[in-house]
Order: C-alpha cells, then sequence, then structure tokens
C-alpha cells in the first residue's frame, strides 16, 4: 500500500502542475494556436500573404494565346461570310493580301481608334493602322483599271472608309471590296452614287455634276467658252434623270435612270471596276 499510495501522489502532484501551467481560462491562448503548420515551398495552396491562390493554368501559355487568337479570327471569318458575298476561302485571301499592303508600304501613322462590332484579326488594326489614300489609289489605278479623275478616286476611297477615319481597316476592305467586286445591280447602284454625292447631302447637284463632267471632255483651244459643253452635258443628265423635275437628283431619281439605262450608272465618270480587272483579281483569291 505503501507503494501504491507514494504512485498516486506522484500523479496526484503531476496532473495538479499540468492544470497549474495552463493558468486561468482568461489568459491569452497558447503560442502554438495561431501558428499555422508550414508547408513545403511550392504548395500552391498556402503561398501568398492573405491573397486568393492562383490556380494552376491561370497563366496563359503561348499556345493558349494562339488557340484564342485563332478562335478570334474565326469569328471574324464567320461574321464577314454573312455580310458579304465571299467565301470564307475568299475573306482569308483577302485578309493576307490586306496585310501584304500594310508591310510593303509606309503608313501615315496612327488615327483615333474607332469602336468596332467585330474582333479585329490583326491588333495593329485596333490601334488605328490600315489602308492610306496613297495605297488605295495605287491599287485602284493598278489593280482595277480605274483611271479616273482625283475627285472620284477620293471619293471611292470614302465609301471604303466608312468610319471616316482616313484609312481602310479590315473589315472595311473585305465589305468594300464585296460591293465594288460582287455587288448586285442595288448595291452598285447606292455605291456611284455615294460616289457622285461630293458633299454628302443627298442629292447630286448642278455644281457636282459640273465639277465632275468637268474633265471628262476633250477640250479645243478654238473654244471660246470651253465650259459651255459641260453645261450642255449638265443640262442633257438632268433632262434624262431628274424625275421630279427639282434641278437635282436624288437617290431615287439616280435608281430610277439607272434600272432604266443601265449604261447611266456611270454616267459622270468611272467609279467601278473593269470587268476583265475584276474577273482576273477574284481569281487570285481562289489559289
Amino acid at each position: 500500500m505503501k507503494g501504491g499510495g507514494a504512485l498516486l501522489k506522484s500523479v496526484t502532484l503531476f496532473l495538479g502542475g499540468r492544470r497549474g501551467s495552463r493558468g486561468p481560462s482568461t489568459s491569452q491562448p497558447p503560442p502554438s494556436s495561431p501558428r499555422r503548420p508550414q508547408q513545403s515551398p511550392g504548395h500552391p495552396q498556402q503561398q501568398g500573404t492573405g491573397r486568393k491562390p492562383r490556380k494552376m493554368g491561370d497563366d496563359k501559355t503561348p499556345r493558349q494565346q494562339a488557340l484564342n487568337s485563332k478562335q478570334t479570327s474565326a469569328k471574324v471569318l464567320d461574321h464577314l461570310k454573312k455580310q458579304t458575298h465571299f467565301s470564307r476561302q475568299e475573306i482569308e485571301a483577302l485578309s493576307k493580301v490586306y496585310k501584304k499592303l500594310l508591310e510593303s508600304h509606309t503608313l501615315n501613322g496612327p488615327v483615333p481608334a474607332v469602336t468596332s462590332n467585330l474582333p479585329s484579326m490583326q491588333p495593329s488594326i485596333v490601334k488605328g493602322e490600315g489602308l492610306d489614300r496613297m495605297v488605295f489609289r495605287e491599287l485602284l489605278h493598278n489593280t482595277f483599271d480605274v483611271v479616273t479623275e482625283e475627285v472620284l478616286m477620293d471619293r471611292i476611297f470614302c465609301a471604303f472608309d466608312r468610319c471616316n477615319v482616313g484609312v481602310i481597316r479590315l473589315e472595311e476592305w473585305v465589305c468594300g471590296l464585296s460591293g465594288f467586286l460582287r455587288g448586285s445591280h442595288d448595291e452598285k447602284t447606292a455605291f456611284a452614287f455615294f460616289v457622285y454625292d461630293l458633299n454628302s447631302d443627298g442629292f447630286i447637284s448642278r455644281e457636282e455634276m459640273f465639277h465632275l463632267l468637268r474633265n471628262s471632255l476633250v477640250k479645243s483651244p478654238q473654244d471660246e467658252d470651253p465650259d459651255e459643253g459641260v453645261r450642255d452635258l449638265v443640262e442633257l443628265a438632268l433632262r434624262k434623270m431628274d424625275y421630279d423635275r427639282d434641278g437635282k437628283i436624288s437617290f431615287q431619281d439616280f435608281k430610277t435612270a439607272v434600272t432604266e439605262e443601265p449604261l447611266l450608272l456611270e454616267a459622270f465618270g468611272q467609279c467601278l471596276p473593269a470587268d476583265t480587272a475584276c474577273q482576273t483579281f477574284l481569281s487570285t483569291l481562289q489559289c
């Protein structure tokens, strides 16, 4: 019993010492309580200081970025295919032609970015780059055999530059060529009227007709009034095309006249490509 009593006394003293070391319940928590177990380096969920752990795969690899770019380009191609008369293959070929034209010419510089409802196939196009007037005029002359006056060249450029920023972007390039090369009768009629309506007020006035026709006539040095023949042409055009007799040609006047006589489509100067040049260019898109 003596040995048993000594053992019981020792156990009682040991337990009492542990209870005393804990102290009252209002004391501070033990130092070990706020510590988190240390993790091995590289553990994805415990690194950082309070930030949400980054999941594996958050950072896009070059392969993923290339895939996203292809998906964006595919969306653009599908959208343009619905909006134009071109096939997907032809749009891809036109995009390559456009890119080569950009790379082979020095651009005038960036222009203010314009919001577009299309995702861009080329990041540089979003920044404001595109085909400028000089490049476009060379293309009209050398590729499409459009030999016309400077004012008409500029108006054709404006018909493509729908955002009016001074350059032709990719989507404008594709959509513009769709009507320019494969447009329906109504599309080409609307295109020609836009070109001839120099101040974009919805009418082709006497002054505009005079300006457009003035350089189309061969003037003789013997003519006392070289502009007299131009004025006669203007009056003839009005008698032929001004159906409501208000002294100017509205779009409805122009459309009616062209429907009755298709040759009047380019009555005030060439603004559409020659048929042979058109077919030659389109054939290159199939290669």
